[in-house]
This record gives C-alpha cells, structure tokens and sequence, in this order.
C-alpha cells in the first residue's frame, strides 16, 4: 500500500520559529547476513528501561552499530512508522543499544526496511556514522507502508532523478559538495522536512538520514547533508557546496512531495 499523505515530506514539516533544532539543520545546508532470531520473543523492555537508551537520530552517534551490509542495494520501497518509542537492537533478539523516538526533528519518524527476519526489520538509522542500522520488531508501535518513489543522485554527474514504480518522473542538473567537503555516498532517505524562515536561502530543507564525512559539526549542528534549493540557479551543475545536494526549485516541490522514509541513493 502507498504511504499517506500524513506521512510525506510536505505534511510532515512544520513551521517554527528560530530555535535550537531549526538552526542545526539550517546551519549544516549552507551548503550482512544477521543471526537467526530467538526461539522465544525477548522479554519486552520496560518503559523505564527503554528510557535509559540514547535517542537515534540525527544528533547521535553509534560507532558499533551494524553497518549497511548492501549500500548500493535497492529496496522493495516498504518503511515503517515509528509510533512510540522503539527498541533498536544490535541483531534480531539481540542487545538493545538505542530507541528509536517517534519524532525526528520535529517530523514523524519514518525509516526504510533494508532486510526482515520474521517479525524483525533491519532499518536505516538517522545517526553516525554513515550507513548505521539497527533491528526492531515490526509487531507493536509501528505502521507498515511502502513508498514507490525513489531518489538517485549521481554525485559525478551533478544528475538528479526521483522514480516512481522504476520510471524516472523528473530529472535534473544539480549542484553538490566541493572536493573540500564532498557529498557522502550510500543510500540513505528524506528523514524530515522543515520550513525555512531564518535565511531565506530554501523554502523547504529536506535533511536526509546521512552525515558530512568532512565536518563533524557545522554551525553548531550535527553535519547532517539535506537537499534544497539555492537563489543563484548558476550553482547547479557545480560542485560548489559544503556537501548538501542544490536542487532547482521545482525539483525541491516535487521531493518535497514525496514520503518520508523515501529510499535515496547517493552514488
């Protein structure tokens, strides 16, 4: 089934004045096989307990996490909506090393499935480092649904397209990172969308589940590369940027459209 609206980018973002998490994201846009689940469910972690992890998102970092075993795989497009806190675990029934929350910067939270066992999904997480994943139950706190549309940037090739059902329905000249400060590759997803109102650079900043390999911290935020536009439309076709994707306007509405947890590869 398709995902609803309520969970694409542009139901998903939400205006706001200049605060902490908003000057994180518009500070960084200047720019596997797993082993066999247990017999028996784990016991359910308590709240309190649950509440002791770290939040994944894009401000963490879990260096042990498993890493993306496929980064230039595709994926059948399903992702989850997480709806409550969730447990994130090292393999099925294995070691919880953070919670998933129910929000990402102020957007519901919304990550592709990149392998299941049973009742367990791999999922891509928001943090550190690049291509870091966990494995959750997919039996409690989470809706299922599938995005058709995928996004493909060619960083060489300064190219953009977003396909739906595996035919392109737009496509572009874009600009990326310079070779100061490239753009990262793998695949990644639209994690949030938030309205810009401070600098006026980009109506809409679409931040993705991936990181700058170059800063560790930009502005103040945590280095997390997005897509938007840019005023200047000659920047398109360079790579002039601090590592975030530049996008022509109508190529801004039209991701912008498009559902959270929509699969994007960076190649």
């Amino acid at each position: 089934m398709s995902i609803r609206r309520r969970g694409s980018a542009a139901a998903g973002r939400t205006t706001r004045s200049l605060s902490a998490v908003v000057l994180a994201c518009l500070a960084l846009s200047g720019c596997g096989v797993a082993a066999e689940p247990a017999a028996d469910p784990p016991r359910a972690m308590a709240k309190a307990d649950l509440g002791m992890q770290p939040d994944a998102t894009t401000f963490a970092d879990f260096p042990a996490a498993p890493k993306d075993s496929a980064p230039k795989a595709g994926t059948d497009g399903v992702v989850l909506h997480v709806l409550d806190d969730l447990a994130v675990h090292q393999s099925p029934g294995g070691q919880v090393f953070a919670k998933l929350p129910a929000k990402q910067l102020n957007n519901p939270t919304w990550v592709p499935i990149v392998a299941e066992r049973g009742k367990w999904a791999q999922v891509l997480l928001p943090s550190r480092p690049n291509g870091a994943t966990g494995w959750v139950r997919t039996d409690g706190k989470v809706e299922r649904a599938r995005s058709p549309y995928v996004v493909n940037v060619d960083v060489d090739a300064r190219h953009l397209e977003v396909r739906k059902n595996g035919s392109v329905i737009g496509q572009w000249t874009a600009g990326v990172g310079s070779a100061d400060s490239p753009t990262p590759r793998g695949r990644t997803y639209l994690m949030a969308a938030i309205e810009e109102t401070v600098t006026k650079f980009s109506p809409i900043i679409l931040p993705m589940g991936i990181h700058s390999d170059t800063y560790n911290t930009y502005g103040g935020g945590p280095g997390t590369v997005a897509f938007h536009t840019w005023p200047d439309p000659s920047v398109f076709g360079k790579a002039a940027s601090d590592g975030c994707v530049r996008v022509p306007s109508d190529a801004l509405r039209l991701l912008t459209s498009l559902p959270l947890g929509t699969l994007v590869h960076l190649r």
